[in-house]
């Protein structure tokens, strides 16, 4: 499994992670899109767009591994903001290949653009 160095670990002073310290023993948590309702608490959304903020920083428009990224964090954005790179896909490997839809990710966290250009 690829640990991304100098990817936050977390939302800082909460609880929001974004990264895994280890494979998980029980095999690995598949990646499936997970509805995102209006009601969704604050907290939620800027850990989304901390989030968001981190992969563009990270990757930008470029493919990237899996690696240690959160499935539960990811799960948020897949399918979405968050798209397949490969096909086929395997949704259950710490090596496949995932690409941030900008303009998609752009419209749904517009505060995730501001500080920087990416890559």
């Amino acid at each position: 499994m690829l640990k991304h160095r100098g990817f936050p670990g977390r939302l800082p002073g909460t609880d929001f992670q974004f990264t895994i310290r280890r494979a998980n023993p029980k095999g690995i948590t598949p990646l499936t899109r997970r509805e995102r309702y209006r009601d969704r608490k604050p907290a939620d959304r800027r850990a989304d767009t901390a989030f968001v903020q981190a992969l563009w920083e990270a990757f930008g428009d470029r493919p990237f591994e899996r690696g240690n990224l959160d499935a539960g964090r990811l799960n948020w954005l897949f399918g979405r903001e968050v798209l397949p790179a490969e096909d086929p896909f395997d949704s259950q490997s710490y090596e496949a290949l995932l690409i941030l839809d900008v303009p998609a990710a752009k419209a749904a966290f517009p505060d995730a653009f501001i500080a920087g250009e990416g890559c």
